[in-house]
Parts: C-alpha cells; structure tokens; sequence
C-alpha cells in the first residue's frame, strides 16, 4: 500500500486465459508498493467489459487464447477508451512471434516474453507507463527485425510513414533513430548532449508528427519507412 504522501500506485490489469499465470502475476505485482492489481480476466472478452468498467494504467495482455485473442481484445480496448486508454503489454511464448507484431499493430504499447524474470516484468510496467522508453528493446529489435520485409512491403501505410517521416527537422530525425534503435530519454539526452527535458520535447513532437500512439508505434514507423533496417 502507498502512504498517504507517495504517489498512487500504478493500476494493473492481467488478461490470461489460465488462472495459475494470473495467480503468480498477481502475487508478484502486489509484492511491489508502486504497483496494484486492479482487475483481472480470462477471456479477451471479459477483458473488454472489465475495462470499459474498471480503469487501469497498464493491462498485461496473454495474447494467444481461445475465443478473442489478445489482438482482437487490444484493438477493442483501445477503441472504446478513445485515447485515453491504459497501455497494454502483450504476453508471448517467443520472441518471433508476428502476433505480438499484430498486436503492437493494434495499438500495444510493447511486447515481453512470459517467461521473462520477475524483475524484468515488473520494470516493463513501469517502464510503460512512463512512457520514456522501449520496453526489452532488444526482444523487440528482434522481432522488428525478422519481420522487416513484411514491414517494408510497398503499401499504403508505408507511404503514409515515410511521408511523415519526412515532416521531421534534422534534430527530430536525429531523436527519432534513437527512439527507434530503443535508446531512452535519459540515454538519447547523453548521446546528442541534450537535457532530458530537451529530449522529451522533441520526443512528443515526433510523436504528434508520426500520428503515433507511444514509442513502439514509432519504432514499427521507422522500419515501415526504411529508417531502421535489419
């Protein structure tokens, strides 16, 4: 529980369609003072109607299961919140797997495998709710990386990313192939000599720019427009 003077705790949801998985994530995330299980669900049905009724920051989000996957249940959470959504996390098996692509797609804020350590889960909610940098960029490197040429078929949504891409300024393209390489503020604000506050400017310029949700939508933009290739 947080005092009366430490700021509320990050509210999280779990969606997984196997009650032992929920049980340990719950367990651990309530272990935690900053963090707190809100709600939780089977079914990326039940996930839909349990966040249209009970707000959270971050959602961990199975993606494979039976019925809705994790997909599906995304794309409708975040449409019914319209913006003003949690940030959800998908939940994969490995990390190749193009339904955490399509997930991202459908507006997930970053992808961690399952079995990822505890200390690793644990930062990937805070990391996403903070929003101030990729979360595992490496794992996420490595799928961008693997689907690059799906990534980089001629396509509508390509032309729309490199043609965004070229409304940057010289210093915004300098952050953006950063923010794609998944460095974080903190680390791009060392690399260009900037101050922090400098670099989340420049960052939420680029994302107003890009159209783009949060950073991992930034990143797929990068390599749809051949900014970052394998």
């Amino acid at each position: 529980m947080s005092s009366p003077n430490s700021p509320a705790p990050i509210r999280v949801g779990l969606v997984d369609d196997q009650q032992l998985v929920r049980s340990g994530f719950s367990m651990l995330i309530n272990s935690q003072p900053d963090l707190e299980v809100r709600c939780q669900a089977g079914t990326g049905t039940e996930a839909v109607a349990m966040l249209a009724a009970t707000p959270a920051d971050v959602v961990l989000m199975d993606v494979r299961m039976p019925g809705m996957d994790g997909i599906e249940a995304t794309r409708r959470i975040l449409e019914q919140a319209q913006g003003a959504g949690p940030r959800i996390i998908v939940l994969t098996t490995f990390d190749l797997d193009e339904y955490a692509l399509a997930a991202i797609q459908a507006g997930a804020s970053g992808f961690l495998l399952k079995d990822a350590p505890p200390e690793e889960l644990l930062e990937a909610i805070r990391t996403v709710h903070r929003g101030d940098a990729v979360i595992a960029p490496s794992t996420t490197r490595r799928l961008l990386d693997h689907v690059a040429p799906l990534l980089r078929q001629p396509s509508a949504t390509n032309e729309a990313a490199t043609t965004a891409v070229g409304t940057l300024t010289a210093r915004e393209r300098e952050v953006f192939t950063l923010i794609a390489q998944g460095r974080s503020n903190t680390e791009i604000a060392g690399d260009l000599f900037l101050s922090e506050a400098t670099v989340k400017t420049h960052v939420g310029h680029i994302l107003a720019k890009l159209g783009a949700r949060d950073r991992v939508q930034a990143v797929v933009m990068a390599y749809e427009a051949g900014v970052v290739r394998p």
